[in-house]
């Protein structure tokens, strides 16, 4: 049989968006859904199809056989096991070539936090993040952003510096200097508070899952990576951990545009 008899049309085109090379991030905005659900429907692709690899997926796309009779009880472990070892490998891709941009980046940093959380909200499966400024006064201020809804994105605009609530996912992350994991953002008695950011978070933003990492400078607090999922999926160790390799990145980065912008003001002439 071949593929668009096998799967719905919405497999379909997600199967071909991603053979093409397209991530989950990617597809998921284009189709208005979670990253989460298109890595569930391509886990039902891959079984359905009985393959076991990107490549083997373009292949039966483009009218190759199936190459594999798996059996039907080993069919769902084998497409788990497959996508688990792209993700991997797409991880550790997406590592190098945050390091790689780093290294080049002359100084801009624009580029290179746009590149940060483009990569993090990928590999996290979120679909908005925001790397924060942390200010001596212990406030905050939005940096940088990526995919929020544009209501969330005015009000940071519009607030400037501002101090979180103590009880807030940010300001119990500025306390303890540790990363904070909200399983449903709308589930804590604080959603039913008049706290402005936890308002906001819910109200302007729509998210459920939150996590929030510091950026640590040394022994200082130099900022905050957010990054935030719109249907109740906490999130785990493995991305917890990633959030974290992003957020000491992100540090690396600023401290060498510091570094580079004090060498040309030092080169330029009086």
């Amino acid at each position: 049989m071949s593929p668009n008899e096998i799967l719905s049309p919405r497999e379909i085109e997600i199967a071909g968006a991603y053979a093409q090379g397209d991530t989950y991030q990617a597809i998921a905005a284009r189709l208005g859904i979670a990253p989460s659900t298109v890595r569930t429907h391509l886990a039902t692709i891959y079984r359905k199809l009985e393959v076991s690899s990107k490549l083997d997926l373009h292949a039966r796309l483009g009218g190759a056989r199936s190459t594999t009779e798996m059996q039907t009880d080993h069919a769902a472990v084998i497409s788990e096991l497959a996508l688990s070892l792209e993700e991997s490998l797409r991880r550790e891709q997406a590592l190098a070539e945050v390091l790689r941009i780093i290294s080049r980046s002359r100084g801009d940093i624009d580029a290179v936090m746009s590149a940060i959380l483009g990569f993090a909200l990928d590999l996290c499966e979120a679909e908005f993040g925001l790397l924060l400024d942390h200010h001596p006064d212990g406030r905050f201020s939005a940096g940088y952003s990526l995919g929020l809804p544009d209501a969330f994105r005015t009000w940071f605009a519009e607030r400037g510096r501002f101090h979180p609530g103590s009880r807030t996912g940010l300001g119990r992350m500025a306390q303890l200097r540790d990363v904070v994991n909200i399983l449903d953002v709308r589930a804590e008695e604080l959603a039913h508070s008049d706290d402005p950011l936890r308002r906001a978070t819910i109200d302007l933003g729509g998210a459920r899952s939150f996590v929030a990492i510091p950026m640590m400078s040394g022994d200082a607090l130099v900022g905050a990576f957010t990054i935030y999922r719109q249907t109740v999926r906490p999130f785990g160790a493995q991305a917890t951990s990633l959030a974290q390799t992003f957020a000491d990145q992100s540090v690396i980065a600023l401290d060498n545009a510091r570094m580079i912008d004090a060498l040309r003001q030092k080169a330029a002439p009086a």
